[in-house]
This record gives structure tokens, C-alpha cells and sequence, in this order.
């Protein structure tokens, strides 16, 4: 409204400055006297504007046919006409068509009418920066990767671009697996322009491939510095290519400078077992045992890992089993609740002899989370409190289907590795391994096989459905007050008449006489195993006794097709140990006939 206002003001000031001028000219007595071959021309100062204005207006007329003129005299000389620049603009509109019709065809993938459409445009367009791009992205489309090649480096000659030249050259080169080729273009593409995120990624990810740390933390540093990394994301990458820097300068000799990298790693990131570890071991080449206690003791309050338990016990090599544990209390104290600690606190008490304290700082791991570290612990447990074989055998039986526990796997591809590294060697993933259980089938414990390795546990002797805890364990000098032991479980009725590897049915078992039996503890070497692998056997109770295999058991005929195994009564069951092959001449066979 008001600049409204402000116009219509204007435009009145303006009107009322030339209705003043006019009014000022036609009164004043001022004379324009113009003498011309000996004629003299007396004007009032009206009609000399007028005069001014009809000279400007023939001045301009004799412009115009001066252009005609010269136009004129261009067209007797071959020069540019009306009907040239007629075809030039239908030229322009086919060459424009056209290439938007291969701009379509990129996008839809139509690579060899991409072609067309860019060769046609070519044809009728002058610019070959756009009609270049055009075939360079439908040779891409079309698979034609040699003259995709030749086009970006024709594109390399203009500096509208040399850019994407540059990076079409980059990506081919990627795509022919030439890392070092492309890593060098990706260089030159990021001097032109620094802030192109793509590029960003593309040399920090060809830089870690070809282990250029430096130049990887540089980048990492710009990118941070533009905004395009969270804070907490930069540290981290920081830390893991200080950690590979400090390796790589280690390798060569120079150990202060790997140390001050280690240490600046593991502070940048106290998560990062690696880093933690080399850090600890250099302030114990220095003889600096209490920075890397104090720096091994907050990296597992974070994240307990074995290797961290390995770089704490090489402090002090030389130590007693019990002055080990008394030390290795402080680092148990900083998260006593996980599972790795347990792990860690079990085996150092199994070093140290103390079996039942193993089980109670073991607990029930053994069922809850069973994976081969745990099992083999527990079986490790029962041969030193002096279990039955077969109860030993049991544990580690299960440990052979059992998962491995935590692993070195990539978040990316689920990739698993033996060792931490900075990249996944199978999807070239930076930073992506984590210390955790993998998913899947190999989380879990193994399927039931075709081989029957699921059975191994009830043919060697069975572990039990649960670890003995403080409660089932059995009676230890070492403690003041011995736990009950646990009822044995009754054993099954008698072998069942089916062929090897079937599961029996109530109706399978039958009574029979066994080969032979031991009926008194007596009459063979111990006291005799019950199929539960409990410590003795009596003969009064209602299961039967264990069936002694042979030495060299008799091989069974093959049946025929047309029997089943189960309805030949001439065959008869035997168990047989596949862990191991009985002796020709054991002790508990000596003096006895064989049947």
C-alpha cells in the first residue's frame, strides 16, 4: 500500500516538473537564432525541443537503413541469413529432442538406444560437453566399457568437465578391480572438488584398502572439519587408523612413535581392544606396569575380551598362581557380572587347583549359554574333582556341536574372522568388526547330524542335563561343608532291538540275556559305571547292568532289503564306544572267557 502511495507521487512530481518546464519555456523571452548559408533561423525555446526531437527521430531512421544497407551487402557476400538461422533452430530442436530421449534411455536403462540417441545428438548439437556426457553414460548403460573410457577422457580436455571425467575414469577403474589406478584419480578428483561427499568416501575407503593410514587420517580430519561425520563416528575411525599406523611403524622398528600412536588410540577410543592391548604392551616394554594395568582395566569395564586378560597376564609372567589371582581381582572387580569375567575368574581358579571355586564362579553358563569355552571348562572341572571318564567325555562331546561363543564378526556381511582388523577381508567393510556371537546357523549349536554326532553324548557316557552346581557337586576335602551328591538316574530298561542310528519306540525294548554282565563290583577292574556316569553301580538295582563290549567286536551281516534289521533275532545289539577302540587284551578281561 505504501509503495503504491509512494508511485502515484511520483509519477505526479514527475507531470508537474514538465508541465513546469513547458510553462517556464513557452514564457520566457529567450530567443534560438540558428544562422545557416546566410539564412537565419529564430526559434522559441518550444519549437527548439520539438526540432530536437524530430532530428533524433531521422537520425535513428538513417541508423536503420544504414544496418539494412550493410545487411544487404552480407547477403551479396554468402554471409548468415533469415533461412540459415531458420534450419539452425530446427537443427537445435532435433539435436535437444534427442537428447532427452537418450537422458530417458539412460534412466531406463536402454543402453544401446541410449547410444543412438547420443550419436544423433551429437550430430545436430555444437556442444559436445553435454552430447559427450550423454554417450559416456549410455556406453556405461550399455556395457561398453571401452568407450566409456575413451569418452570421460575426451572430457577431460574441457574444465566444465574435467570433474566428471575424472571421476567416470575412477569408478571404471574400480569396476576393473584397479585399486591403485583408481586411487590416484580419486585424489585428483578430490583436489578439484574436496567437499564432494562421494569422493570423500570413495578415497577414504581406496586409501584404508591400500593401507595408506596417514592419508586416510587426513581425510577422515577434512571430513570431520566439513560437518559430514558425527564427533563420536570420527574419533572411533580416528582410533582404528592411528591403531594400524602404530602397527605398521612398529613393523619397522620405530617403537616410540607406535607407542604414542597406540596410547592416542586406545584414549580415543577405550573400546578398541587392539589398541588397548598394543598400548599395554608398550608401557610394558617401558616397564611402566601401572599405566598399562590402569589402561587394561578400563578397557575391560567396557568391553572384557580374552586378549585383554592375555596383555594383563604378560605384566607380571613370572607370578605365583595365587599372587595371579590376587592381582587379577582388581581387573575382575571392574565388571564382575559378565560373562567373560566368569569365563576368566573360572580359569584362573582351575590353574590354581581350586576346582569347586571354578564351579561356582562357572555357574550355570554351562546351561545357559553352553558354547565350547564353557563346556571344555566344565569338563576340565570334573577331571579335577575326579569324575568318571565318561562324565569328562560327555562335556567335550557336547563341545563338538556346541557354538564358539563371541567372535570377530563383520556387521556388514556377517563375514567371521580369526583375528581383528581394521577392514573385512570379505566385504572391505571399514571398521566393522565387533566382538560379539555370530547370527545365524553358526550362533547356535549344531543340528542334528547324518552322522549322529548328536548321540556321541549317550554312547561315551552323558553329561547330565545340568552342570553339577554347589548343590549336586560332589563331596570335596577342600570344602569344610560337602554338597550331597545327586540321585542317580535310572537307567534305560535294556538295549532295544533296532538298527544302528534309529530312534527306538517303547515297543523296540525287549528282554533279553546279555552277552555277558559284571554283577559284582568285584569282578572287574573298579567299580562299574552306570550309563548316567555316576560313581558306582549296585547290583541291587532294578536297571540292567552294563553290557561290556568285546575287543574286536564281530562285524554284522548286512541285511537284506527285504528283512528288516529289527525282525532278525539272530542279531544281537552291541554298545560300542566310538571315542575309542577297546584294547585286544584289557585289564577286565583277563581270566574270562569271551562269548
Amino acid at each position: 500500500m505504501l509503495l503504491s502511495f509512494v508511485k502515484i507521487l511520483f509519477f505526479f512530481a514527475v507531470v508537474l516538473a514538465l508541465a513546469l518546464g513547458a510553462t517556464w519555456l513557452s514564457e520566457t523571452g529567450q530567443l534560438l537564432r540558428i544562422e545557416y548559408s546566410g539564412v537565419e533561423y529564430v526559434l522559441t525555446p518550444v519549437k527548439a525541443v520539438v526540432v530536437l526531437a524530430i532530428l533524433a527521430i531521422l537520425a535513428w531512421l538513417v541508423i536503420r537503413l544504414l544496418g539494412l544497407f550493410v545487411a544487404f551487402l552480407r547477403f551479396l557476400a554468402g554471409d548468415e541469413t533469415a533461412i540459415n538461422r531458420y534450419f539452425a533452430r530446427s537443427r537445435e530442436r532435433k539435436g535437444y529432442a534427442a537428447f532427452a530421449e537418450g537422458m530417458l534411455a539412460v534412466a531406463s536403462g536402454e543402453g544401446k538406444l541410449a547410444q543412438d540417441k547420443a550419436a544423433k545428438a551429437a550430430r545436430y548439437l555444437n556442444q559436445p560437453h553435454l552430447t559427450n556426457l550423454l554417450a559416456a553414460q549410455a556406453a556405461e548403460t550399455a556395457g561398453d566399457r571401452q568407450k566409456a573410457i575413451a569418452v570421460y577422457r575426451e572430457l577431460l580436455g574441457d574444465d566444465r568437465t574435467r570433474f566428471v571425467g575424472i571421476r567416470g575414469l575412477m569408478r571404471q577403474k574400480l569396476a576393473e578391480g584397479d585399486t591403485h589406478k583408481a586411487l590416484l584419480l580419486a585424489q585428483k578428483a578430490y583436489a578439484l572438488k574436496p567437499r564432494h561427499k562421494e569422493v570423500q568416501d570413495t578415497l577414504l575407503d581406496l586409501q584404508t584398502r591400500e593401507h595408506d593410514w596417514k592419508g586416510a587420517r587426513r581425510t577422515l580430519k577434512d571430513k570431520r572439519a566439513q560437518g559430514d561425520l558425527p564427533k563420536d563416528v570420527a574419533l572411533r575411525r580416528d582410533a582404528v587408523l592411528a591403531l594400524q599406523e602404530a602397527s605398521d611403524v612398529l613393523a619397522k622398528g620405530n617403537s616410540i612413535s607406535a607407542r604414542e600412536a597406540a596410547i592416542s588410540a586406545a584414549k580415543a577410543s577405550p573400546d578398541l581392544i587392539p589398541a588397548a592391548v598394543l598400548a599395554a604392551r608398550s608401557y610394558v616394554a617401558q616397564k611402566d606396569y601401572r599405566n598399562a594395568s590402569r589402561i587394561l582395566e578400563k578397557t575391560w569395564s567396557v568391553r572384557p575380551h580374552p586378549d585383554i586378560a592375555a596383555a594383563y597376564a604378560e605384566i607380571a609372567p613370572d607370578e605365583s598362581r595365587q599372587a595371579r589371582l590376587r592381582r587379577f581381582d582388581a581387573l575382575i572387580r571392574k565388571n564382575p557380572d559378565h560373562e567373560e569375567t566368569r569365563l576368566l575368574q573360572a580359569e584362573l581358579l582351575l590353574a590354581a587347583e581350586d576346582f569347586p571355586g571354578a564351579r561356582r564362579a562357572l555357574g550355570d553358563l554351562a546351561t545357559k549359554h553352553p558354547t565350547v569355552r564353557t563346556l571344555s571348562i566344565m569338563a576340565a572341572i570334573e577331571r579335577g574333582e575326579g569324575a568318571d571318564d565318561s562324565v569328562v567325555r560327555g562335556w567335550l562331546t557336547r563341545a563338538l556341536t556346541a557354538s564358539r561363543g563371541p567372535q570377530w564378526c563383520c556387521d556388514k556381511c556377517q563375514n567371521v574372522m580369526h583375528a581383528w582388523a581394521p577392514v573385512c577381508d570379505s566385504c572391505n567393510g571399514f571398521d566393522t568388526l565387533t566382538w560379539r556371537e555370530p547370527d545365524g546357523p553358526r550362533a547356535t549349536p549344531a543340528a542334528a547330524s547324518s552322522t549322529g554326532a548328536e548321540m556321541l553324548p549317550l554312547l561315551v557316557g552323558a553329561s547330565g542335563a545340568a552342570p553339577a552346581t554347589a548343590e549336586t557337586a560332589p563331596p570335596q576335602t577342600a570344602t569344610p561343608e560337602p554338597a550331597q551328591p545327586a540321585q542317580p538316574k535310572p537307567a534305560p530298561r535294556g538295549m532295544p532291538n533296532v538298527a544302528p542310528g534309529m530312534v527306538p519306540r517303547e515297543s523296540d525294548y525287549d528282554d533279553y540275556e546279555p552277552a555277558r554282565t559284571i554283577t559284582e563290583p568285584g569282578a572287574g577292574n573298579g567299580p562299574v559305571p552306570d550309563l548316567a556316569g555316576k560313581a558306582e553301580a549296585s547290583p541291587s538295582r532294578d536297571a540292567p547292568p552294563l553290557v561290556i563290549p568285546d575287543a574286536a567286536p564281530e562285524p554284522m551281516p548286512e541285511p537284506s532289503p527285504e528283512v528288516a534289521p529289527q525282525n532278525a533275532p539272530d542279531l544281537e545289539p552291541r554298545m560300542v564306544r566310538p571315542d575309542v577302540e577297546p584294547p585286544e587284551e584289557a585289564d577286565w578281561t583277563e581270566g574270562k572267557t569271551r562269548p
